[in-house]
């Protein structure tokens, strides 16, 4: 290879490496419509939610933080990020077979009406029949159609994005994660903590009785922990409450963490305790054990009532 050729390809090698990389996270501002109807999908944009008449209440519209490559986003939407230089907007067609599949004729099926609740019965109805989700069309007698297509199949979209930044701050990558697991994001932070474990000892004696218990001793060491202050509507959160744990596991892997705690603050007076007095009649200690003492309690007498009742 000459020194032009080689010069070339090393060239090639560094375009190629350049700007955003699988792996990266990195902020997005998005907007996704179906490209017949223009229908806005979803969207980082609260201004192109009113326009589109989305019901904006609850909701927190900023732009996502995403990794490039994790499927956090359409495949195709990935490849065109990489590469990518903060500030660079695109158009994206996603065909449906890539986006929530293609339309299935034999995903609508009829079904017995004793299978959804009384106050499903309606067309439109989001249901669940046999583990299955679908959208009741019509109901007549007792028999009810279902549509167990995603909402979206066979529909082309148009991803429509900017990059805003790349997140390098390990805290910002576990606040961004979380938020979209959970669609709102909780207070964190990332420290050095110095914990106390177990480790086995060593040894080097060749005579050592496999069968033992081996010697452990406590040592010190160092652990990267993730904070998470929790929210009343993250302790409430579906998603959260049945995969906490793969959730936490994802977190620490992809930000090389050891651990994963999360806090919960319970605010309140000591006017909370009023409750508990009112209900032993305001007694405190003292009165307690003078109520006590005043009670008169024959056992014997309490015996023999308890026999005639049963007779």
């Amino acid at each position: 290879m000459s020194d032009e050729q080689q010069a070339e390809a090393e060239q090639v090698d560094e375009e190629v490496e350049s700007g955003i990389q699988d792996g990266d996270f990195v902020r997005l501002a998005y907007t996704v419509r179906t490209v017949e109807d223009g229908d806005v999908v979803d969207t980082t944009s609260k201004e192109v939610a009113e326009e589109a008449e989305i019901d904006v209440e609850g909701y927190e519209f900023e732009p996502r933080v995403i990794i490039v490559g994790a499927g956090h986003v359409f495949p195709a939407v990935d490849d065109e990020l990489i590469g990518a230089e903060v500030g660079d907007e695109g158009d994206v067609e996603i065909p449906a077979a890539e986006a929530f599949g293609e339309y299935d004729e034999d995903e609508v099926r009829t079904v017995s009406a004793n299978k959804i609740p009384e106050d499903d019965r309606y067309p439109g109805a989001q249901v669940t029949i046999d583990g299955d989700q679908g959208r009741l069309e019509t109901i007549i007698g007792g028999r009810a159609r279902v549509n167990f297509n995603h909402p979206l199949a066979g529909k082309d979209l148009e991803y429509e994005y900017e990059v805003l930044d790349v997140v390098d701050d390990r805290e910002e990558q576990a606040s961004g994660l979380l938020g979209m697991y959970l669609q709102q994001a909780p207070e964190v932070w990332v420290q050095t903590d110095e914990v106390e474990e177990e480790q086995v000892v060593e040894s080097d004696d060749d005579e050592e009785d496999e069968d033992a218990e081996p010697e452990t001793e406590l040592v010190t060491v160092e652990k990267d922990t993730l904070y998470i202050e929790a929210t009343p509507q993250m302790t409430m959160n579906q998603q959260w409450l049945f995969s906490k744990q793969q959730i936490a596991q994802d977190v620490m892997q992809r930000l090389d963490l050891d651990r994963v705690i999360v806090q919960e603050t319970i605010e309140g007076g000591m006017g909370g305790m009023g409750g508990l007095g009112g209900m032993m009649g305001g007694a405190g200690g003292a009165d307690i054990e003078e109520a006590i003492e005043d009670v008169d309690i024959d056992a014997d007498e309490l015996a023999a009532e308890l026999d005639a009742d049963e007779e």
